[in-house]
């Protein structure tokens, strides 16, 4: 039997307390189950905002996509994820990534480790997670071998990114067969990354930003990769049906400019 669909939305943009209230509301209204903010300097800090849609919601899950695993040291983390956990009934998932953007470690006046050194990091603050807050889920989202070995084998959701192919072939099918190599018997959610929407009646999605993590590819490509959506809401539901069943992959995440068209799709899958 397949497994239900999960939709999650990334908020970027916290104005005010009123503001972040309503906007929470209603995407939880139109069906979105988690609302997630990221981990940027210049970005809302994320725990405060979550709590404040918490706060103001009743159903939606929060959380983060992802956090710089590197920034935090664990029991702090642990701590304020907690927290957050507790003042929202449970409704918290910790996304975790590796961190990749060397001028915010250079602007938090931290030391930019090499990309093993990340991800080895990575792996320790999300045992330390795993050992100290087991009810909280944890995602860990990426596309490389090791930080993907990382999420098979200790996270409850595996986020998909990532947008150029790896050789040719089906890319998204590599990269699900690798985490299940890695995984074992372990029941993993699998989440993709949509990078590109419609936003109106062409059914023409902006590639802008796909384009800006495949730039050699031609918009006949970037249209045919996995997270990119294109054509009506019934036929951007049905592309998700089959990642469903050919794929496994029941977990979507889009951005919060994604919101109005992507409420359609959700229409017709519920």
């Amino acid at each position: 039997m397949s497994k239900d669909f999960r939709f999650s939305i990334g908020i970027h943009a916290v104005k005010s307390r009123s503001a972040l209230h309503e906007k929470a509301r209603r995407l939880e209204g139109v069906g979105f189950d988690v609302l997630y903010l990221p981990d940027h300097l210049g970005a809302p800090a994320p725990f405060p905002a979550l709590t404040a849609i918490a706060a103001a919601t009743s159903m939606v899950r929060v959380g983060t996509y992802v956090l710089n695993a590197c920034f935090y040291k664990p029991a702090l983390l642990a701590r304020d994820a907690a927290g957050v956990d507790l003042l929202s009934d449970g409704r918290l998932e910790v996304g975790l990534g590796a961190g990749y953007v060397r001028e915010e470690f250079e602007a938090a006046e931290l030391p930019y480790p090499s990309a093993r050194q990340r991800v080895d990091y990575l792996e320790h603050v999300t045992a330390y997670l795993k050992k100290h807050l087991p009810s909280v889920p944890i995602l860990i989202a990426g596309n490389g071998d090791r930080l993907l070995t990382v999420a098979a084998r200790h996270a409850d959701i595996v986020g998909l990114t990532g947008a150029s192919p790896r050789g040719g072939g089906d890319p998204l099918a590599e990269r699900i067969e690798f985490v299940r190599a890695a995984a074992g018997d372990r029941d993993l959610e699998l989440n993709l990354a949509i990078t590109a929407v419609p936003a109106d009646s062409s059914g023409m999605p902006d590639l802008s930003l796909t384009r800006r993590y495949a730039p050699a590819l031609s918009d006949e490509e970037l249209l045919a990769l996995p997270a990119v959506l294109s054509g009506s809401p019934r036929e951007m539901a049905d592309r998700l049906r089959g990642y469903r069943e050919t794929y496994g992959v029941t977990s979507f995440t889009v951005q919060e400019n994604h919101a109005e068209s992507f409420a359609k799709v959700i229409a017709e899958l519920r």
